[in-house]
């Protein structure tokens, strides 16, 4: 049997209890780093503060403890009017990590201009990040990144499910603003995927629960948020992005593929909205020949053939498109970015065996994030984190978020509302997003309020370079054009 001395038991003792404690979040911590950084040619100073804030039950006792990085330029004089930016991700389920790392924050992750990653993994400065107007905080919900329940006790459902991730993250807000003295700043949310579920429930609830107001909000790549469509409406909003896949592919005919993709999108909506949604409606009313005329219309715009429409009944959804369009090639399409190109086992079937756009995306995070975590934010911790966490059976029932976002722009002469889309996006595609604009002000008083921009790119449409500087650009002008002059009135006049 091996004999230990003293000092070397108590050594053993000593790294079993400092590994335990790296495997547990701390309630609460901060770590501050000073930083600079050039943007558009101006050099900023900013502090990095990153940490964890509670989350607390009805009795005060903390439940969960949440990760976040907040960013603060440090040569501002007047907080006060300093907009701030709080910034979700989505999933249900996915860390902040998406934006932090290549859109908005001071760096981004090693990828090429397309957006593939490369080696070594790490991240470099972003000249392009909002950091020159606005202080950024990034958080991730529980479960997410080295977010983490604490009282093991607490039902799953507390956190789990649209309307509960958003009490709970409204009151975590609350606390944030209140702790770091923003309450006077001009506030945005800023919200991608599923996060503009979130930021969409999240404005309502924090203007009308906590009684904290908004001046913006920037839905990227928004779902639905629970404003109804189904049926031939959900079937006929998918041609414009058929279009745009197609269009890059090289899958249309002759006469589309020659012209610019800004020139063919409107004559796409018009059919979609004109055309293929009546056709749709009528189903089996239709003669043989009408089905046939549209058959041949539907394929001329989305570069599948017209007899996979006849024998779908008009009706070909994402799954079938992203198998199909490249078929003869052997090859399939990304869902969440088009412009990926992936291949399956088999090249029959009706949908494809994986996104080769998500499976990309993974390969250059996960480990940028690790080293820029402890090497940078200083940050160390032995939990994974999770880039998608554990969050599921998630509550879905008794969605209203875009319904309770144009309530909250009705109730708030000072907000607005910017959605930005990626053209190629096939998850939460740019048709659906104006779509939903059109049905959270549906009378159009608000339309001086709301904009919406499209590039070309996917879901992350920043991860493309030229993207990322239009794309930021227009979150500059967007905060900038929606701050109010001191002294102007919250009135309709």
């Amino acid at each position: 049997m091996r004999k230990f001395t003293l000092p070397i038991l108590l050594l053993f003792c000593f790294s079993g209890l400092q590994a335990q404690e790296n495997r547990k979040l701390p309630v609460e911590t901060q770590i501050e780093k000073n930083h600079e950084i050039t943007i558009k040619g101006n050099r900023v100073p900013f502090k990095s503060i990153t940490g964890t804030q509670p989350v607390w039950d009805e009795k005060g006792e903390p439940i969960a403890s949440l990760f976040y990085t907040y960013y603060e330029r440090t040569d501002v004089d007047d907080k006060d009017t300093r907009p701030l930016v709080i910034s979700f991700n989505g999933g249900p389920g996915s860390a902040s990590i998406w934006m932090h790392l290549a859109y908005t924050g001071p760096v981004l992750l090693n990828i090429d201009d397309e957006g593939y990653p490369v080696q070594p993994y790490g991240t470099r400065d972003n000249p392009h990040s909002i950091l020159d107007v606005a202080d950024i905080v990034y958080v991730d919900p529980v479960n997410t990144g080295y977010s983490r329940i604490l009282n093991e006790e607490t039902p799953r459902e507390t956190f789990f499910g649209i309307n509960s991730d958003i009490k709970y993250l409204a009151d975590w807000v609350n606390t944030f603003v209140t702790r770091q003295n923003r309450w006077a700043s001009p506030k945005y949310l800023i919200g991608e995927s599923y996060g503009t579920t979130r930021v969409a429930g999240l404005v309502s609830q924090l203007q009308n629960s906590h009684w904290m107001y908004f001046n913006g909000v920037i839905l990227v790549s928004p779902t639905d948020m629970g404003i109804e469509r189904g049926g031939p409406v959900k079937m006929a909003n998918y041609f414009p992005y058929y279009a745009a896949t197609a269009w890059y592919h090289g899958q249309l005919p002759s006469d589309l593929q020659s012209r610019d993709l800004d020139d063919i999108i409107p004559e796409v909506e018009k059919f979609a909205v004109d055309e293929a949604l009546p056709a749709m409606v009528k189903g089996g009313s239709l003669t043989a020949s009408e089905k046939e005329a549209m058959a041949t219309k539907m394929a001329r715009y989305s570069g599948l053939d017209k007899e996979v429409f006849l024998s779908n009944n008009l009706m070909v959804g994402t799954s079938l498109f992203w198998k199909e369009l490249l078929r003869e090639e052997g090859m399939t399409v990304g869902r969440l970015d088009s412009r990926y190109k992936g291949f399956d086992r088999m090249e029959g079937g009706e949908s494809y065996d994986f996104d080769p756009a998500l499976t990309s995306w993974n390969h250059a995070f996960a480990p940028a994030f690790n080293h820029y975590a402890k090497n940078v934010l200083g940050f160390e911790s032995d939990l994974t984190y999770n880039l998608f966490g554990p969050v599921h059976p998630w509550d879905r029932s008794n969605e209203t978020t875009g319904y309770d976002l144009g309530q909250a722009m009705r109730q708030n002469p000072y907000l607005h509302l910017m959605v930005q889309s990626g053209y190629f996006d096939g998850g939460t595609d740019f048709f659906n997003a104006k779509y939903s604009m059109w049905h959270i002000d549906p009378n159009g008083k608000m339309a001086d309020r709301m904009s919406f921009k499209g590039y070309r790119s996917g879901h992350m449409m920043y991860l493309r370079a030229e993207d990322l500087a239009t794309s930021n650009e227009d979150i500059r002008q967007f905060i900038q054009n929606s701050m109010v002059e001191e002294g102007i009135p919250a009135k309709y006049d």
